[in-house]
């Protein structure tokens, strides 16, 4: 027989030696498996006399039992280690910065905000929102508005054409929101009272100019719509949007062919420190084009020009947004840099309302 000194020593050196479940449940099959170096002695039991087995399988059993307690205390001595291993692994530094929620991570797109605050401004005045395609027909973004043959805005250097059709037309990106006035005189009659905002197209980069960017305008037709009214909605507009209580405003005479009179308007501004302050100082800015709209787009649009009249307005939805944020450049509206959007987009559920304040 084996010397049961020996084997019990060995047993219990290779569980204790045993440092992951692997290795521990090695040494559990070499000594209590089937082919186990005590499961052996065990066998031999059946081949020896009666007086013999009482002494032997009594010892036998004995070391089966301390093997098998062993075991156990290994066994939970190992999980105890993986455990404290684990915690540790696991531990938060309570003095790092809590993480940002998720409904608090993502941003706002100035120009999405801007959109928004627009919108809130002219639906609260009655208006209505007016889209249309971004691929326009010449006759839309030009004949229909009053651009004669050859006028310098259709030429290539303007405006993305393009191939001609199979019978012969070029269709372009809009370069202006107006063919939405012009889609909207032609599906529905007086009064009507829209704002069109959306992505115009032209030729044209640099530090405040991209060949893709943003306008609103707005269109009024009735029996009775006059420069008055049109100067009360920019004026009201403008107190709202930059959120000032009085704005001074200037109309200066100038030239679109599709509004007669037509007139560029100045916002009243300060200058400081490379900011801009509207509603006060000495200085002004140009911010936006409008007048009354011309008889010939008024007769292209199937109106009498003789009994109805109306206004139009258009600015660059990006330039606005500018100069109220304070953004200095306006390819930055474009690189998606994700720090340059956390740093000026707007919180998610910050939606604007005249209520409660349009920039939050």
């Amino acid at each position: 027989m084996t010397d049961l000194s020996t084997l019990r020593d060995e047993t219990l050196a290779a569980i204790a030696a045993a440092n992951d479940e692997a290795a521990l449940e090695a040494a559990r099959v070499a000594a209590l498996g089937k082919k186990g170096t005590i499961s052996a002695l065990l066998a031999t039991l059946g081949k020896m006399t009666p007086d013999e087995r009482r002494s032997a399988g009594a010892a036998i059993n004995a070391l089966k039992d301390e093997a098998t307690g062993a075991l156990a205390a290994r066994r939970a001595a190992l999980k105890a280690l993986a455990l404290d291993a684990r915690l540790k692994r696991e531990a938060l530094d309570m003095s790092l910065p809590l993480r940002r929620a998720a409904i608090d991570a993502g941003r706002i797109h100035p120009i999405s905000q801007v959109f928004d605050e627009i919108v809130a401004i002219f639906a609260d005045m009655g208006f209505s929102i007016a889209e249309g395609p971004d691929i326009e027909s010449d006759d839309y973004n030009f004949t229909k508005l009053n651009f004669p043959p050859g006028h310098p805005a259709r030429e290539m250097h303007d405006t993305f054409f393009f191939a001609p059709d199979a019978s012969g037309e070029r269709k372009l990106l809009r370069t202006h929101t107006s063919p939405v006035q012009v889609r909207t005189m032609l599906a529905q009659k007086p009064p009507i009272r829209i704002v069109c905002p959306g992505r115009t197209y032209r030729c044209d980069a640099d530090q405040t100019h991209t060949p893709m960017f943003h306008q609103v305008e707005g269109l009024v037709i009735d029996k009775s719509a006059t420069l008055a009214h049109l100067k009360w909605v920019l004026e009201e507009f403008c107190k709202a949007f930059f959120e000032v209580p009085k704005v001074g405003m200037r109309f200066r005479p100038s030239f679109f062919p599709f509004t007669s009179p037509s007139m560029e308007v100045d916002i009243q501004c300060r200058r400081s420190g490379g900011e801009i302050r509207f509603g006060e100082g000495e200085d002004w800015l140009e911010i936006l084009g409008c007048g009354m709209v011309h008889a010939n787009v008024l007769k292209n649009c199937g109106l009498d020009p003789d009994v109805y009249q109306g206004y139009a307005w258009g600015m660059g939805i990006d330039r606005i947004a500018m100069l109220k944020y304070g953004l200095p450049d306006l390819r930055d509206f474009f690189d998606a840099d994700l720090r340059w959007i956390d740093h000026y987009g707007f919180k998610p559920l910050d939606a604007p309302t005249l209520a409660g304040g349009l920039s939050g």
